[in-house]
């Protein structure tokens, strides 16, 4: 598993474009037969890429977890950003289809990851945190997800959020997790951008597509920076950032969230006349 310790605000007004995305960029997570794991000094995060083509993967613990099991002090966001698959968690079975989560609450001891046919594996993307009690491992479906749509097109911010673990949702600790998807036509996501110092938050991309990229904008609002993201790629963005993001063409991106607080309006809006 790979550890990160990342910069403070002040440390990232002297780096240049690859200290940038050394330190806030997570660019390779789903690799075949493979589980990806980076550990994050942000709120002790665990983000992680599962692509299990030939054979199935168990999470098993990192030795940098000091734990037993992965959850036995954690709970664990997944969802499917790929085709079909399967989650096994202490022999119960999850069907996941594309843009499904799961939550896996502290105390899951045995979890395994596969997908329904090797030459279109499911990608699964996870994001972990600790955990003070236990909620049962539920899994929430893409239909059932709660939308809230925000934007337009004469904005070119058209989107449709889904909430998967949330207050008024699944159950956790700590966790928040959901994506959103862009309207054909629209670009920009989360813009008038926010930040919220009580939790951190990753963006993950998906469905740019091989010939699209993002511009996913971090930063103090007086000292912005962009790092360029591909399709399958997650941006780190502390409480002192905002983050906010546009394309070259629509796209969806995974927002997880960790910290102090669930509540998803908690956030310190940016006036666009205040960013630099």
């Amino acid at each position: 598993m790979d550890v990160r310790y990342i910069p403070d605000q002040v440390r990232y007004q002297s780096m240049d474009t690859q200290t940038i995305r050394q330190n806030y960029l997570i660019e390779k997570l789903f690799k075949p037969d493979t589980l990806s794991l980076s550990y994050i000094d942000l709120d002790r995060t665990v983000i992680g890429g599962v692509m299990p083509a030939s054979k199935p993967l168990r999470l098993d613990c990192p030795e940098q977890l000091r734990a037993d099991f992965f959850t036995q002090r954690r709970e664990i966001g997944i969802m499917n950003v790929g085709d079909a698959g399967v989650i096994t968690v202490d022999g119960t079975t999850y069907q996941m289809a594309n843009r499904d989560a799961l939550y896996i609450g502290r105390g899951a001891k045995d979890i395994e990851l596969a997908s329904k046919n090797a030459a279109s594996p499911a990608k699964f993307y996870l994001i972990s945190h600790p955990a003070h009690t236990e909620y049962p491992t539920t899994l929430s479906k893409y239909e059932n997800a709660e939308p809230l749509h925000l934007g337009s097109m004469a904005e070119s911010n058209k989107r449709t959020i889904f909430k998967h673990i949330h207050a008024a949702g699944i159950k956790s600790c700590q966790l928040v997790m959901g994506f959103t998807e862009l309207a054909e036509g629209s670009v920009w996501n989360t813009m008038p951008a926010h930040k919220h110092m009580r939790r951190s938050e990753i963006y993950m991309y998906f469905n740019l597509g091989d010939n699209a990229v993002a511009f996913h904008f971090m930063g103090p609002p007086e000292e912005t920076r962009h790092i360029v993201v591909r399709d399958g790629q997650a941006a780190i963005s502390p409480g002192w950032s905002i983050h906010a993001g546009s394309g070259t063409r629509n796209y969806s991106f995974i927002w997880a969230m960790g910290g102090e607080n669930q509540d998803y309006t908690d956030m310190d809006p940016v006036a666009l006349h205040d960013l630099r």
